[in-house]
């Protein structure tokens, strides 16, 4: 587990699998992850079982979760996973308005460089980030 002050990071459970359909079906949040469609449960249980598998999905997505409460908060991902050339995409999801502007994302974003680093031997985490997307581009 990855911890810090105010939120640690830990593995995709599938008891996770509701909270992630109603994260990845919301509309609003599909602007920004390029989101088309709706994912069915199926799709995410499919998801969920095989997210241990890094080196051959390319992807990492860990669970966002308040120290204080242990509530799950959002996810982080690392996607398109280049190992021979020791970089990925990353982006960051803290899923409800009320949980945004706290900090919760850049303690976040520390924790998954550090450990992109560390445990993946990755030098470089890239995003692509909408130009109205000022949370982001603060970040």
């Amino acid at each position: 587990m990855l911890e810090g002050s105010k939120v640690y990071l830990r593995q995709i459970e599938m008891e996770d699998v509701n909270l992630l359909l109603l994260w990845e079906n919301d509309v609003e949040n599909w602007r920004y992850s390029e989101t088309e469609a709706p994912y069915s449960l199926f799709e995410i249980k499919s998801y969920v079982e095989s997210a241990s598998q890094v080196r051959a999905n390319q992807q990492l997505r860990l669970i966002i979760c308040k120290v204080e409460t242990d509530e799950p908060i959002g996810t982080v991902d690392l996607f398109e996973i280049d190992f021979k050339n020791a970089r990925a995409g990353i982006g960051i999801l803290i899923a409800e308005k009320e949980n945004r502007q706290q900090g919760f994302a850049i303690e976040t974003l520390a924790l998954i460089e550090k450990f992109a680093a560390t445990n993946l031997s990755l030098e470089q985490l890239y995003c692509d980030i909408q130009v109205d997307n000022k949370a982001s581009i603060q970040l």
